[in-house]
């Protein structure tokens, strides 16, 4: 077999599909991309070809976030057994007790499932704010689970805490801010009702990563020792000691070295410790969220990876913890975490069409010798003639010149149209030649780093990076990107994304990649009436709840997939939650349905009586105004 000859193998290590899959991605036979539910070849196995075919089938427009349930809760046991089996091999007299932060993804169902999933492990909510608290309060119906309650609060969101005591339910409230314990134990005492409490740390070891910013001793919430201390004053003040039963920590969310993980731990734990030692019995200790997902496929302190496992992570929670306690002969707390973007970002994806493609380079404009032709023309096309292997550095230094030079002849009127068409083909011929002789060398010139994204075509896709990866766009972060099918042929094309926005940063020019980020994606030649279908991955934490409505475009429409053993396809689509439509766009924007359709038929109206426009054609008129208003936000 030829070294060179393509394989699924090919395909998996291009797109690093084993590193950032985490086992439930992979590629068939046919070479189309495939979902794992179960983590397993011999379980289901999902086509993601035929997921788009009963998409399509059932009338739903593309772009689509697609839901994998299964996945959602595969994750939740995954965390839950993991602490479990640690906790027992490390002879940890606690228990794990879990808890989902809904900021991470406030969507009912993925809150649902999460507590459904979770329910046999007694795996809790976490709420930042008065609305999720509402949420969770409504959906945390397991008596012995915890919710957690973070953020700046007020007196009603204190309130709604106490609330849901007097329900018998375990809302702990963390205090973030000093002045926040007071106002706490005034309404419980009005309420009759015993608060349960917790104390968020500042710690002095800081998180690493794009929110290492969160953690340390500047860190927007948490109290720092001193103003521990002064809690713990006031607590027994009240005669309310008994009430603090979580002590609490945060190193951000992402964190990407395990190191920091461990000095946090340490650091947090010999609080802990101290605290309990003030005869104050404290039950929980919450190690907060920074769990990471390796969306680069890296393995490495990159901003978008980690350099450790999940069971890593786990045996350094409970180790740690478990010795410091042993030698301050201090009882082993019960651990709680609050690890969302672990949980969620693997089960969502975002499908979109490529619907065209731009060069960005046009070579096919005719540049055959003309008589009287300028020198700088027949200069460019001896250059294209005499580039060699040999000669590419010289040749693209000279090539740069020449385009230079033809751009200031043209604005100064030396130069026709005709002419400059002539140099800018053969100058881009030129430096696609270039490139050619590049693939196989080890050593590329600075100059020519760029050279591979400025050749590379646009691929317009229908979807807006504003909506559906506003990530991508705000803080750099990168996702997995990976054709749906035609996995079995070699890729041909190399490619930047432009989404449908009419903004400049509505594209993707970076990309995952172990070794250093790409500039460009390995893509297929686009075919004359078959559809190609780009999957962004890893975007079930933040993407689905963060995203504007850039030009009006709006929510996707959303499938929830599920297994099923006895249908040919391994799965069925359980729900389809439409996207919004333009009239729903228009009214978060103050725009009033009833006045813009009352406005266009006045004015159609209008063209009638002038006789400009047939009454037929004017009712055709503000029905399709209307049906516009009624669809979707993206391109059909």
């Amino acid at each position: 077999m030829p070294e060179n000859k393509w394989t699924i193998q090919s395909a998996n290590e291009l797109y690093h599909i084993g590193s950032w899959g985490n086992g439930y991605f992979n590629i068939n036979e046919q070479g189309n991309l495939t979902i794992l539910p179960e983590r397993d070849s011999s379980g289901p196995v999902i086509d993601m070809s035929h997921v788009i075919s009963e998409i399509k089938r059932q009338g739903i427009a593309f772009p689509c976030v697609i839901r994998f349930y299964d996945i959602l809760r595969s994750q939740i046991v995954s965390l839950n057994r993991t602490f479990r089996k640690i906790i027992e091999d490390a002879d940890y007299k606690g228990r794990y007790y879990g808890v989902y932060p809904i900021k991470v993804n406030q969507l009912r169902e993925v809150v649902e499932e999460i507590v459904d999933a979770g329910s046999s492990y007694d795996y809790g909510l976490e709420a930042g704010s008065r609305p999720e608290l509402i949420a969770a309060l409504a959906y945390n119906t397991n008596q012995y689970s915890l919710t957690i309650l973070n953020g700046y609060k007020d007196e009603d969101y204190l309130r709604l805490g106490l609330l849901g005591n007097k329900l018998g339910k375990k809302i702990i409230v963390v205090i973030e801010k000093l002045t926040e314990l007071p106002l706490l134990l005034k309404l419980a005492e009005e309420m009759k009702v015993t608060p349960i409490i917790g104390i968020r740390a500042k710690l002095s070891t800081k998180g690493t990563g794009k929110w290492s910013e969160s953690s340390g001793e500047k860190a927007k919430f948490g109290l720092s020792i001193a103003e521990i201390l002064q809690a713990v004053k006031i607590l027994k003040d009240h005669g309310k000691e008994d009430c603090l039963k979580l002590f609490h920590f945060h190193m951000g969310s992402q964190i990407t070295d395990i190191r920091a993980i461990k000095d946090a731990l340490t650091e947090g734990a010999r609080i802990y410790t101290r605290l309990v030692k003030m005869n104050l019995n404290i039950e929980y200790f919450d190690v907060g969220g920074g769990l990471g997902i390796d969306y680069d496929g890296s393995k490495s302190t990159n901003d978008s990876s980690m350099n450790y496992t999940q069971e890593d992570y786990i045996e350094d929670v409970v180790y740690i913890l478990k010795q410091i306690c042993d030698l301050e002969e201090v009882a082993h707390p019960h651990i709680v975490s609050e690890s969302g973007r672990a949980i969620s970002a693997h089960h969502s994806c975002v499908i979109a069409q490529v619907v065209d493609h731009i060069d960005s380079c046009y070579t096919k404009y005719p540049t055959d010798k003309s008589i009287g032709e300028h020198i700088l023309v027949s200069n460019m096309r001896e250059l294209k003639k005499e580039l060699t292997e040999k000669n590419i550095q010289e040749t693209y230094n000279d090539a740069q010149q020449l385009k230079d030079e033809s751009i200031n002849a043209f604005k100064l009127g030396i130069l026709s149209l005709e002419e400059k068409a002539k140099i800018e083909t053969m100058y881009w011929k030129i430096m696609k030649k270039i490139l050619n002789f590049m693939e196989d060398k080890k050593f590329v010139p600075e100059e020519m780093w760029d050279l591979e994204e400025h050749l590379a075509s646009q691929y317009l896709c229908n979807f807006s990076v504003f909506q559906s990866v506003p990530d991508l766009w705000a803080i750099d972060q990168l996702l997995p990107i990976i054709p749906i099918t035609r996995l079995n042929e070699e890729p041909d094309q190399l490619c930047t994304i432009a989404d449908i926005t009419c903004d400049s940063d509505g594209k993707i020019n970076k990309f995952i990649n172990p070794e250093e980020e790409k500039r460009t994606l390995d893509v297929h030649r686009l075919r004359d009436n078959e559809d190609y279908y780009l999957g962004i991955f890893l975007t079930g934490a933040y993407q689905d709840v963060m995203g504007d409505m850039h030009n009006l475009l709006a929510g996707l429409n959303e499938v929830h997939i599920f297994c099923d053993d006895e249908d040919p396809t391994d799965f069925y689509i359980e729900d389809h939650i439409p996207g919004t439509t333009a009239s729903e766009a228009l009214s978060f924007m103050q725009y009033n349905q009833q006045y813009l359709t009352r406005t266009i038929k006045r004015n159609i109206e209008k063209q009638v009586q002038r006789g400009k426009i047939s009454p037929k054609e004017g009712v055709g008129l503000v029905n399709f105004y209307n049906k516009c208003l009624g669809s979707y936000t993206y391109l059909k």
